[in-house]
């Protein structure tokens, strides 16, 4: 990172503008999320949304990419599912249909046309989704006598549901806004300042566990502090072992396989063109961090469904197998769901999560590095890797080489989501529950992971912005 051009880029009308575009984004992105939906007494609901949280992980999954909307029951509470789930779906029926696949094959047009039939599937899972929670929190508020006074009317609903959808929509409309920055990717920013804005709760929680007193105080060379010391101990070494996982995971989103490309030398009259080398990178962990986001999204749905179900019906056996099941274990439901400790159910998410992880891993790649696209993109321009072939063999070689990164990448990935089941299983087994972080695994590989991307894209844009002078710098 050249930061010292990122700062000097900073005095470029037009980089400046870029910046403070994003960061207007990004507060009016945290106003949203402090507007309550139009549904009688926002207050009313909070109770009845601590209480989904607790009960669902696609909740918790919500209330993490939508920076507390739903906790605060406002009218982004279902944040970016709608457009994560609707790209999966457009993506797959690409895979799925060759004509779709071609279309998306044929450039920045096909792109396009793909991208806004996302746009517009978004809406009615928008719909479909705010529906399903209006519908849960309300009953959720019935069943605790929170709010029987009050009964939603038609309008009401139609107007709570439409505050909603608009919400999703404006969401997905700013991620836009920010992508067109060309400074990192517009959903993955919004997500990221979303987890980000989780910091104080999450500290404020920490603090607050080590404050209760019922065991000896904590001791450091003489000096008694009013604090457990055996939690305080756990988090010393918790931080510890969160900072060498910051290191790995910053490793291994820069490890790549930096691949050799000959051009072939032509003689065109007196001149000759070609007949020099470049590099092609192929990172071992090209699909990001959105693996991981698709895998809790898919993964987190049926519990939403079995809450659904058991709405209507407490004691229905397929919703709580449902609920139950695809519940992520945590420290706010393990003492409901694991009353007896940890058991052999404890392990059924956990697992599905590794699978589903690395599965998304490698259907993903596939989508972004197309290496028969690349083939025949070297091949036109007379390119070629030594010793392979150009065309169906280059392809066949870029492949064999990508699999293998998959194979690392999607066991690293896998491993980095297991993190807040192996610490929680851990704090267990030490100190009788979960540790319960509001940033675990899955959200320090989203910051991280964008953090890098996204400072990236700063500084190729600022070595753009800064050409000059930087060439000036080299002459000298």
């Amino acid at each position: 990172m050249h930061f010292k051009n990122i700062f000097k880029s900073l005095k470029n009308k037009d980089m400046l503008k870029r910046v403070m575009i994003i960061f207007g984004i990004l507060v009016a992105y945290r106003l949203l999320a402090q507007i309550p939906v139009p549904m009688g007494d926002a207050a009313t609901f909070k109770e009845a949304v601590t209480n989904l949280l607790d009960k669902s992980d696609f909740s918790s999954f919500l209330n993490m990419i939508s920076g507390g909307g739903l906790a605060s029951f406002s009218i982004i509470l279902v944040g970016l599912s709608p457009y994560i789930t609707g790209s999966i779906i457009i993506q797959l029926i690409t895979k799925a249909i060759p004509s779709l696949e071609e279309l998306s094959n044929d450039g920045e047009v096909g792109r396009r046309k793909i991208n806004q039939w996302t746009r517009i599937l978004t809406v009615p899972l928008a719909v479909v989704q705010s529906i399903a929670y209006i519908f849960i929190l309300y009953q959720s508020t019935l069943a605790a006598n929170i709010a029987s006074d009050f009964t939603p009317t038609f309008s009401d609903w139609a107007l709570s549901v439409t505050a909603m959808t608009a919400g999703s929509v404006i969401l997905m409309w700013l991620g836009e806004l920010i992508t067109e920055q060309g400074i990192g990717n517009g959903i993955s920013t919004l997500i990221f300042a979303s987890i980000i804005s989780q910091l104080p709760s999450m500290i404020g929680s920490l603090t607050a566990r080590l404050s209760i007193i019922d065991e000896a105080n904590l001791n450091i060379f003489g000096m008694e502090f009013p604090i457990q010391a055996s939690i305080f101990w756990g988090y010393v070494v918790f931080a510890i072992i969160m900072l060498i996982v910051i290191f790995f995971l910053v490793k291994l989103n820069e490890a790549q396989r930096i691949i050799t490309i000959n051009y072939a030398k032509r003689v065109h009259g007196n001149s000759s063109y070609g007949g020099i080398k470049s590099i092609l990178p192929i990172k071992m962990i090209a699909a990001g961090v959105i693996p991981v986001i698709f895998a809790t999204a898919f993964l987190s749905l049926p519990a939403l469904v079995g809450q659904v179900i058991t709405t209507f019906d407490t004691e229905n056996e397929i919703g709580k197998t449902l609920t139950t099941v695809f519940s992520a274990p945590s420290a706010s439901n393990f003492a409901s769901l694991y009353p007896d400790g940890i058991t052999a159910q404890w392990f059924v998410y956990p697992a599905l999560y590794f699978l589903l992880v690395f599965m998304f891993t490698y259907f993903y790649t596939s989508i972004i590095f197309n290496t028969k696209e690349i083939a025949d993109n070297l091949q036109k321009q007379g390119g070629f890797i030594e010793g392979v072939r150009p065309g169906i063999s280059t392809a066949k070689y870029l492949g064999k080489v990508v699999n293998h990164l998959d194979l690392f990448g999607a066991l690293a990935l896998g491993t980095i989501a297991m993190l807040p089941f192996i610490s929680d299983y851990i704090f267990i087994m030490t100190t009788g529950s979960p540790l319960g972080l509001s940033i675990s695994g899955t959200g320090l590989l989203i910051v991280v992971t964008v953090a890098l991307e996204n400072l990236r894209s700063i500084d190729s844009r600022a070595l753009m912005v800064t050409y000059d002078d930087f060439g000036d710098e080299l002459e000298n």
